[in-house]
């Protein structure tokens, strides 16, 4: 995907405001920072078969995150970036 200059300078001027933290997340992108504790907690309330291993988070690791709860819960990717993202809120 290229970039254009207008669109790096956009993002940019957003990206560290907290105010639009967030705001420009894509569907394949999750904002799991800051309360990863409360919201695996909730995770594991939902989901007892859930191991700390299998929620173990590591900044920039979603990918592998999302894989370890899909194949323990039997949900697809999708489903689970839908689930913590609704748990985030």
């Amino acid at each position: 995907m290229v970039q254009t200059r207008e669109k790096v300078e956009f993002v940019s001027i957003f990206e560290n405001n907290p105010v639009y933290k967030g705001i420009l997340m894509n569907e394949t992108e999750l904002n799991l920072k800051g309360n990863w504790n409360v919201l695996k907690g909730k995770l594991k309330q939902t989901y007892g078969n859930l191991t700390d291993d299998d929620l173990t988070y590591t900044d920039g690791q979603e990918d592998e995150l999302v894989g370890r709860i899909q194949k323990r819960i039997g949900s697809t990717a999708g489903d689970v970036r839908h689930l913590l993202k609704k748990l985030s809120q």
